[in-house]
């Protein structure tokens, strides 16, 4: 099952590469959009596998400087215990730490944002003296369309 392409969502991504003065190459696109229409989240080599369907010669490193150009601009997420990659649900449009919710069966991802989470987390660590320069907030289990199955 393949998503459909928000059009709108890469003309948006498009104006923020225009406003950085960053380029958004056709590979970096492609990739991009690629993620946006996967149910689930995608490896770098489920990537390159798409990607080469319509570029034949797409190399490995092509995929991963687009994914390392996508995670700096904050289009999209990286998936640390699958070590792979979904949109983000903001696209950057402000900064923010999100709560991924993994379903083990079907490998969907659902990205949450919630301030309040996030807030608690900022308390507990000046508590301590510590300073969150990033997190990363995982949570596996299965999702309602698995369990009801």
């Amino acid at each position: 099952m393949v998503k459909s392409l928000d059009q709108q969502l890469v003309k948006q991504i498009e104006e923020i590469c225009a406003s950085r003065g960053v380029r958004l190459t056709t590979q970096r696109k492609r990739v991009f959009e690629l993620i946006c229409t996967s149910p689930k989240a995608s490896s770098a080599y489920e990537l390159l596998e798409q990607l080469q369907k319509v570029e034949p010669q797409a190399k490995p490193p092509t995929v991963y400087r687009a994914l390392d150009f996508l995670l700096d601009q904050g289009f999209i997420h990286r998936v640390e215990s699958t070590n792979s990659y979904i949109q983000c649900c903001s696209c950057n449009a402000h900064q923010h730490y999100s709560h991924l919710l993994i379903c083990d069966k079907c490998s969907n991802v659902i990205e949450l944002q919630d301030d309040s989470l996030v807030a608690l987390l900022v308390e507990n660590a000046e508590k301590h003296g510590f300073t969150i320069t990033n997190h990363v907030l995982e949570t596996h289990g299965v999702c309602r369309n698995c369990r009801s199955e």
